[in-house]
């Protein structure tokens, strides 16, 4: 073990300091280089160990993935702010948009209980009001589509999904 200079406490090894990351939760390969380069290991080290995790399975983008989307799901937001969060991690646009197809999440049920959770089951009493509850949806992540099928708002913009 390596010596840190300002306190001469041992510094573990990469591999140990990212297996202690991932006992926690599962990180991106990308995130768990990135926290090993601020601790202070060399992009090399931190290469050696994120390979030598993902061979011995305990490093998986794949089940970061399927992990990230659950959760996200579970606080309510959509999938353009999943798939948006994904990217933020390198997960290529592919695969990502594959693993939230099949994560058997029902978004549209999803956009209607968080609908019915911040305004109840009263309506909207104008336009501006069904604009500003639309923008709520849209904002969580959800595509405007099925925007306008739970607001009925008329003039929900299309070029909100262009990103994807």
């Amino acid at each position: 073990m390596r010596r840190r200079s300002d306190d001469d406490k041992p510094l573990p090894s990469a591999y140990q300091k990212a297996l202690g990351l991932l006992t926690r939760r599962e990180h991106s390969a990308r995130e768990l280089s990135r926290k090993l380069g601020q601790t202070g290991y060399s992009a090399e080290e931190a290469g050696e160990a994120v390979s030598r995790l993902q061979s011995q399975s305990f490093q998986s983008d794949t089940r970061f993935v399927e992990s990230l989307i659950r959760t996200r799901a579970g606080q309510g937001y959509g999938p353009r702010r999943v798939l948006a969060e994904l990217r933020t991690h390198s997960v290529g646009d592919e695969i990502a948009r594959q693993a939230i197809a099949e994560s058997g999440v029902d978004w549209a049920d999803l956009a209607q209980r968080q609908y019915r959770r911040r305004y109840g089951s009263r309506a909207a009493g104008d336009r501006a009001e069904t604009a500003r509850r639309a923008a709520f949806l849209l904002r969580r992540g959800f595509d405007a589509a099925t925007v306008r099928a739970i607001t009925h708002a008329d003039d929900v913009d299309d070029s909100a999904d262009e990103f994807d």
